[in-house]
């Protein structure tokens, strides 16, 4: 199984004539993602890649049934694009645009609040490469070769180490059910803790890899959850172990601002909490492999 997006899931997206979107929404097509049509502002009526073209998602949503989104919009109108999508009645919305200020998620965090439980919308990213389901469907920017069907979950805050862990399992015959982009900035849609519990109710996920990084208290708190919550093992990736203090790498919210906040100090806190920690970015297959032994 997987979780969020499948083989059934309908998936518009918006700014699709843009030259990102056009050549993205092509890669997906190509993996057999079922993508229904697109939204650009003033081009509704038209077709692109052979799909229809909506003015707005909830004229797309209403014409073909559309339940997901993947938003390539460029970052001075991708916030109201997030929550053009929430409103037009989208369940799971993929933000790949890197660059949305943070000023404009909080808006679209407070905006989310409106929702009862379960009419809100999940969001991923922003500046995220996406998630797949493997062999049923691809909603973002990552090489879908790499990833294989199979018994391992994973989320993460990195699209390149997502990438690694993949191509790493496939090599040794072990494959993926979902994998999850929840982004590189301070402020994202949804966060470990949420994903887990969605891999925890899948029955076919049978472990979750995590991949972290230094800056804020996301992965602290997963562990934390974890260690009183699942039933299935967690392994655990932390980048930045030689990060000094106060320097951005890569993404905004990667940047060490308090205690806690390291990668060595993460690290410390999921090795208490049980999650199998992998020690460098070679390593995710020999220890994954190691713990579906031991579950299996």
């Amino acid at each position: 199984m997987s979780i969020l997006l499948d083989e059934n899931s309908k998936v518009i997206v918006q700014g699709f004539t843009g030259q990102i979107g056009t050549f993205h929404a092509t890669e997906m097509i190509e993996y057999g993602t079922n993508i229904v049509g697109g939204v650009t502002p003033g081009k509704g009526g038209t077709k692109h890649l052979e799909r229809p073209v909506f003015n707005t998602v909830k004229e797309a949503v209403e014409a073909t049934g559309a339940n997901a989104s993947i938003i390539f919009v460029p970052p001075p109108f991708a916030a109201d694009s997030i929550m053009e999508a929430a409103d037009g009645g989208i369940k799971f919305c993929v933000a790949i645009t890197d660059g949305i200020p943070s000023q404009d998620m909080i808006r679209v965090k407070r905006y989310m609040r409106r929702y009862r439980e379960e009419d809100k919308m999940v969001l991923t990213g922003p500046n995220c490469a996406g998630s797949i389901s493997p062999g049923k469907c691809m909603m973002g920017i990552m090489p879908g070769h790499i990833y294989m069907p199979g018994p391992v979950g994973v989320v993460g805050r990195s699209g390149t180490l997502g990438y690694e862990a993949a191509a790493q399992m496939k090599e040794v015959g072990i494959g993926i059910s979902s994998s999850i982009g929840i982004g590189g900035d301070p402020i994202n849609g949804t966060g470990f803790v949420d994903h887990l519990q969605y891999f925890e109710e899948d029955p076919d996920t049978k472990a979750v890899i995590m991949i972290g990084e230094i800056g804020g208290p996301q992965e602290v708190a997963a562990a934390q959850w974890a260690k009183d919550n699942m039933s299935k093992p967690v392994i655990g990736y932390i980048a930045g172990l030689t990060a000094p203090k106060g320097t951005r790498m890569g993404h905004a919210g990667a940047i060490i601002s308090a205690v806690g906040d390291s990668a060595a100090e993460k690290v410390e806190i999921l090795q208490e909490c049980g999650v199998h920690v992998v020690p460098n970015p070679a390593s995710f297959a020999p220890v994954v492999k190691e713990v579906l032994a031991k579950v299996s």
